[in-house]
């Protein structure tokens, strides 16, 4: 297997804080001999496992990266037992893009795992973190939200797993991370996604959606800033006690009747909003034609009842979009 052409700055072994770069050789126009400068912060402090948390796996999702950052620039060295390896920003050419793919190459590094070492830009990334940061980790959480097209309420979230103790214990993170909701997730398309490639690996993992549209409110922010400290201190990587603010209320999504595609493009009315009960042969939303007047709008209905999880943020659909996605409050 051919070594990453990705060098860290910094020694992962090291005891205290250390603040420093994945650094990517990447040849350019601009820079004949330059490189990509991966932020990423390290905090070792004795014995005690080792927790990988990420942000900015798309790069137009902003809670990760802000709640990472502060807690790079935060947190008491002295409250940690064991070692926190925070990468505010995975794909970082596409964060500094503020586009979901990277600019380079268009790699969706949450498409691309395990990656390739002599690969692309994307690639490299990827496989860098699949070898050489993963085997490391005992926890993983990867915060997302829905980006410049998508807007979700507030949720952490796990799959099913074969291994069911692995599930258990991935459930119970997730209960400590204690989001406004908590969700057992379907994903359309699960090959090449880092959670599969954590899953994989055996390591308890979460994942997160905690809003959308290209931003991040101080309420979602609030929610990762929460939920990332409870992580910790669940894993046993940090002291102290869970902050568990409200009751979770938990979701499934049992089957692809979940998922509400548009088949038109046009100008797009909803009919709910984000939160509220659906039941099944509701109108969710309207799909109008844009190239004239005079003809009725597309409806989408539900095909199951459920709660609006997930919307289409933009005000324009093209067909294949996700408009609706619908969950399954579970008692």
């Amino acid at each position: 297997m051919k070594p990453s052409p990705i060098k860290p700055t910094i020694d992962f072994d090291q005891q205290g804080v250390s603040h420093g770069f994945l650094k990517l050789p990447y040849s350019r126009d601009d820079s004949a001999w330059g490189a990509i400068m991966i932020p990423i912060t390290v905090m070792k402090n004795g014995i005690g496992p080792t927790v990988l948390l990420t942000g900015g796996n798309h790069g137009d999702e902003y809670e990760g990266p802000i709640a990472l950052t502060k807690l790079a620039n935060q947190l008491d060295i002295e409250t940690v037992r064991g070692r926190i390896i925070i990468l505010p920003f995975m794909n970082y050419p596409a964060f500094k893009n503020a586009s979901r793919t990277s600019p380079i190459d268009r790699g969706n590094l949450n498409r691309t795992f395990p990656g390739k070492a002599d690969g692309t830009v994307t690639e490299k990334i990827a496989d860098y973190i699949q070898r050489h940061l993963l085997p490391l980790a005992d926890y993983v959480l990867d915060i997302h939200s829905g980006g410049k097209t998508l807007d979700f309420i507030p949720f952490a979230a796990v799959h099913i797993l074969p291994d069911k103790l692995q599930q258990q214990k991935g459930e119970r993170a997730m209960d400590a991370f204690a989001a406004p909701y908590s969700m057992k997730m379907l994903e359309i398309d699960s090959v090449g996604m880092f959670d599969t490639a954590v899953e994989e690996a055996g390591k308890i993992f979460v994942t997160t959606e905690l809003g959308g549209g290209g931003t991040a409110s101080s309420t979602t922010i609030k929610i990762a800033e929460r939920g990332v400290r409870n992580f910790l201190v669940h894993a046993g990587a940090v002291m102290g006690d869970l902050d568990i603010a409200q009751d979770s209320i938990f979701l499934d999504m049992p089957d692809d009747n979940c998922f509400i595609a548009s088949e038109h493009a046009g100008l797009i009315e909803y009919c709910f909003n984000l939160g509220d009960q659906v039941s099944k042969g509701d109108v969710i939303a309207r799909v109008y034609d844009v190239t004239r007047t005079g003809v009725a709008p597309t409806e989408y209905k539900a095909q199951r009842d459920g709660l609006l999880a997930c919307r289409h943020f933009p005000g324009l659909v093209q067909c294949g979009d996700t408009i609706a996605v619908l969950a399954e409050k579970i008692s």
